[in-house]
């Protein structure tokens, strides 16, 4: 089989231009060069993607965010110290991905003819890459009015939660369910037919958002607490629901949340042996609780505020995902599979959440 067309469910692109300053028209090894002892990341000199690195792995249709965070005084986590600034940070990276549009490396994909006409495009040849664009944890939107505006420039997906506590939902490493304004959200939400984006959410948020929402649900980019037991993880129970509610599960590429016992900034990817195999793992373990491959896909995260230094060691650019149905083939899975597994499956999800 050749080199399957991948959908990439989780690319933080936005972020990347706007707070890392990365421009990823250049070459990879043009960027990771003008970071060279650059300390202001932990990533610095170790980013895995550009546009040129997605068309090599021939990933042509991405999920992108746009992502800010609303924190308190003295909070440990970063962000912005008003939903206002925040909602002008998402304005701003939105801004970008019109510029990049412009430019002709990327295309908004909106409606499921947008969708169409993306798919034959890339087919023909035509390598600008598509993206739905989908908002990282609620805090900026600062109330429900925003939504709907929102909607209207092209949102199309909300996770309403992040790490720690948020303005709607409490996300990874926090407790707690939806709060009032959270129940309002998700109601708005299915009102204009949104995807709703289950990572993040902690458990008591996640049980809660599922008994609570009737529209599309998909998690775009989570692992199995098979293998690492972390609230980030989803348990066997709630990968279970997901696949009741037909959704699709992204899985990331984030070394932490690949082998138990990373630590950041110490372990190496080499020395905890975090390899592709991991990202198979996941996948299969998906795809047995499910008894089927139509449920398992890639939400790699990849460059998400880390690189190289935190991802697997046989992946040097976001191109090298390619490793991974290599990898599935030899455990049995068919070329049909693993078409589902690189877009099949995100494009069935598509094609029903998409307004027509």
């Amino acid at each position: 089989m050749e080199k399957p067309f991948i959908i990439d469910a989780h690319l933080d692109l936005s972020m990347n231009a706007m707070e890392w300053n990365r421009d990823l028209r250049i070459s990879i090894d043009e960027l990771n060069g003008r970071e060279a002892g650059m300390t202001d990341k932990p990533d610095r000199g170790n980013a895995t993607v550009t546009f040129d690195e997605l068309r090599k792995g021939n990933i042509g249709l991405v999920v992108a965010t746009q992502i800010a965070r609303n924190v308190r005084p003295g909070s440990p986590l970063p962000g912005w110290l008003s939903p206002e600034q925040a909602w002008a940070q998402t304005q701003g990276q939105l801004a970008w991905y019109k510029a990049m549009e412009e430019d002709g490396h990327l295309r908004m994909i909106c409606s499921r003819k947008e969708l169409e006409e993306h798919l034959a495009q890339w087919q023909a040849g035509n390598r600008t890459i598509g993206y739905l664009l989908s908002l990282e944890g609620a805090d900026s939107l600062v109330n429900l009015s925003y939504v709907e505006r929102a909607y209207r420039y092209g949102l199309r997906a909300i996770g309403p939660g992040h790490y720690g506590p948020g303005r709607y939902a409490n996300g990874t490493d926090s407790s707690g369910k939806l709060n009032a304004d959270g129940v309002a959200l998700l109601q708005e939400m299915e009102r204009l037919n949104m995807i709703l984006d289950a990572t993040h959410l902690n458990d008591d948020a996640f049980w809660d958002a599922l008994n609570r929402y009737k529209g599309n649900i998909w998690a775009s980019h989570n692992n199995c607490r098979r293998f690492v037991d972390h609230n980030r993880q989803y348990s066997d129970d709630m990968i279970k629901a997901l696949l009741e509610r037909n959704a699709v599960i992204g899985v990331a590429l984030d070394a932490w949340m690949m082998v138990p016992g990373w630590v950041r900034g110490r372990s190496t990817p080499d020395a905890m042996n975090c390899t592709m195999e991991i990202m198979a793992n996941n996948i299969d373990h998906i795809c047995q609780l499910a008894g089927n491959t139509d449920h398992a896909a890639i939400g790699s995260d990849l460059d998400g505020a880390f690189g190289r230094e935190q991802c697997p060691c046989d992946l040097e650019t976001i191109a090298d995902m390619q490793k991974v149905f290599p990898m599935l083939r030899n455990r049995g899975y068919s070329d049909e599979d693993l078409q589902k597994i690189a877009h099949g499956n995100w494009l069935r999800f598509m094609r029903n959440a998409l307004p027509e």
